[in-house]
């Protein structure tokens, strides 16, 4: 179980090098998952959207781009190093006027009940120290008839790929993180937190558990990651 102040103080040490090591290490391949996430996040209409764990702002920015007119994201995260990243990458895209930034604890989000008309998290709720309590939190903030869109990274189930998996993000990914980042104890981390994640299964049930409806996943790229969708 991950400990949130660690995650903090891991998360602000990498934040200078983690977009180049992301893109890096997953060919790129993140920017189209992301797309996938859109789909089920932006309705054209005008949306008030809670970016959980938002980081560097790669999901934050492309929701804002996407939204509709009007529109407003709030990105949250525990990291302020992380979140420093956000707005430089948000004027670029000419969306800065739309997002909103504020630091703060997934599990204890400090919004009103029925707030958001989304809420989304992209490969950030594994890091949760108490996942149930988390999605309980995005249920509370979201209005009726609002949708929670997880994108988390996953263990591929076929043997081959999971072979190749083991080899890239167990072995080579905390060498080449480490070179870069100068932490490799980090990027021991990240891959041993997705090994450690629930099943898809599993964290479907646990959605459900938390008062979700119509949970449904969809796994993409040999299973390396997979979208949760669930409804209020």
């Amino acid at each position: 179980m991950p400990n949130k102040e660690k995650i903090q103080e891991m998360f602000d040490g990498i934040a200078p090098s983690y977009d180049r090591l992301n893109h890096l290490m997953s060919l790129n391949v993140d920017k189209r998952w992301r797309k996938k996430a859109l789909k089920e996040i932006v309705d054209g209409t005008q949306q008030q959207i809670l970016d959980v764990a938002c980081g560097t702002g790669d999901s934050t920015v492309a929701i804002a781009r996407k939204a509709g007119s009007g529109s407003r994201v709030t990105g949250v995260d525990i990291s302020e190093g992380m979140m420093a990243l956000v707005m430089e990458k948000a004027a670029h895209e000419g969306v800065h006027d739309r997002i909103k930034l504020q630091v703060a604890d997934g599990e204890n989000l400090p919004f009103e009940n029925e707030t958001f008309h989304r809420v989304s998290c992209a490969f950030g709720i594994r890091n949760f120290e108490h996942k149930e309590k988390g999605l309980q939190e995005f249920l509370r903030v979201l209005r009726p008839g609002g949708k929670a869109v997880i994108l988390e990274l996953s263990v591929p189930e076929n043997r081959f790929v999971r072979w190749l998996y083991d080899l890239y993000f167990l072995h080579l990914m905390p060498w080449i993180g480490g070179r870069v980042s100068g932490n490799k104890e980090a990027y021991k981390y990240l891959p041993a937190s997705v090994h450690a994640f629930p099943s898809p299964s599993a964290f479907c049930m646990m959605m459900g558990e938390a008062g979700f409806r119509r949970v449904r996943y969809k796994s993409f790229s040999f299973g390396l990651c997979r979208l949760y969708v669930g409804e209020k």
